[in-house]
């Protein structure tokens, strides 16, 4: 990491979407007493400081609620409470000069490569707007800065004037990049960037963003569904499950000595290149749905290990003992071999038991 400056600070950061109840249920729900609308919540409660330059994986199934936060982290969308913080000040109290330099500061690379670029603008103009808008770059400037990042990316500069639809996946990804860094942010969050590519145009991508991070100094915040894609690029890894982190610890520790019954599961999911024959052990049942969710541990549905305790008393993020997670994954006894300076945090009973 380039210094020890929280640049993002969440506490207890929430999304709730709620359904309005249309005129049909209300008339009808009048003879019951009324109807309530119904909510979900996508992201219910996260903690998490982001240190300045480091990479930080979040990770888990479809639905868990990484892609609201880094959609509530890039100011797209607003949390429905709690707070997100910039360099130690909050976000929503940012008016002026400080919430520009946040906007700017903090961009979003997005899944799919083609949806998210105007395919009526040319490149020179995706790439190339933002800086002339911010007063980054003059107009007569454009070309040049745009012909420069393309370079940076790994694209010819030749095809500025072209449209996305002339670009190929790992191409319009690229762009997608060039038009992240035009204006110079220090944050950019990453969602599932390389889901939507070839395994080898992958690689490729991945290589480029450890690159620019090194060159630019950024922070990355890294959403995917996939840990061995996150194993590579990531300082910390988090684990998220029905909007709550259910772990976080330095990526080595997460692969060698995961806590949560749940990261534990989807490690063992990874396809590994073995001589013998193996058989993989899938996570059982399917995520319950949020609009009702498990009381107690939310994970206790799927768990191999659930208790009685598990079904009524929901478990806190807190620092693990390695003793206690030795009796759920095998390993030793004894102290916490790597000292990253962050707590390895874990929400599951067994640490208490």
């Amino acid at each position: 990491m380039s210094g020890q400056e929280v640049i993002l600070g969440l506490r207890n950061v929430q999304r709730v979407y709620s359904q309005p109840v249309d005129l049909l249920s209300r008339l009808g729900g009048a003879l019951k007493g009324g109807v309530k609308p119904r909510s979900v919540q996508a992201v219910a409660g996260v903690d998490l400081d982001v240190m300045a330059g480091e990479v930080i994986g979040i990770v888990g199934e479809s639905g868990c609620g990484k892609s609201t936060l880094g959609r509530m982290l890039t100011g797209i969308l607003p949390p429905s409470a709690g707070e997100i913080r910039y360099r130690g000040r909050p976000v929503a109290q940012l008016s002026g000069n400080a919430r520009r330099e946040y906007e700017l500061g903090v961009q979003m690379i997005f899944q799919d490569p083609y949806s998210s670029l105007n395919p009526r603008m040319r490149v020179i103009d995706i790439i190339g707007e933002g800086p002339v808008v911010h007063g980054m770059i003059k107009s007569g400037e454009k070309e040049a800065y745009v012909s420069q990042l393309m370079r940076k990316v790994g694209l010819d500069p030749s095809y500025r004037y072209r449209y996305p639809h002339q670009f190929s996946g790992g191409q319009r990804q690229r762009i997608g990049v060039a038009r992240a860094l035009a204006v110079k942010p220090s944050v950019i969050v990453c969602d599932e960037a390389v889901a939507a590519l070839d395994v080898s145009i992958q690689a490729q991508v991945l290589n480029l963003f450890m690159q620019l991070r090194k060159e630019y100094s950024l922070t990355y915040f890294f959403i995917s569904h996939n840990l061995g894609v996150v194993s590579h690029l990531s300082d910390r890894v988090a684990i998220m499950y029905l909007g709550r982190i259910v772990e976080i610890a330095d990526t080595d520790t997460i692969f060698s000595r995961a806590r949560h019954p749940y990261t534990q599961a989807l490690i063992k999911e990874l396809p590994v290149l073995r001589t013998d024959r193996r058989q993989f052990d899938t996570i059982k049942g399917e995520l319950p749905s949020p609009l009702n969710p498990p009381s107690g541990c939310p994970f206790h549905p799927r768990c191999p290990f659930v208790m009685e305790r598990c079904t009524r008393e929901r478990p806190m993020l807190k620092p693990v003992r390695f003793d206690a997670a030795a009796k759920v994954s095998g390993a030793s006894a004894g102290l916490e071999g790597i000292d990253t300076g962050k707590p390895h945090l874990s929400a599951c009973h067994l640490d208490d038991t």
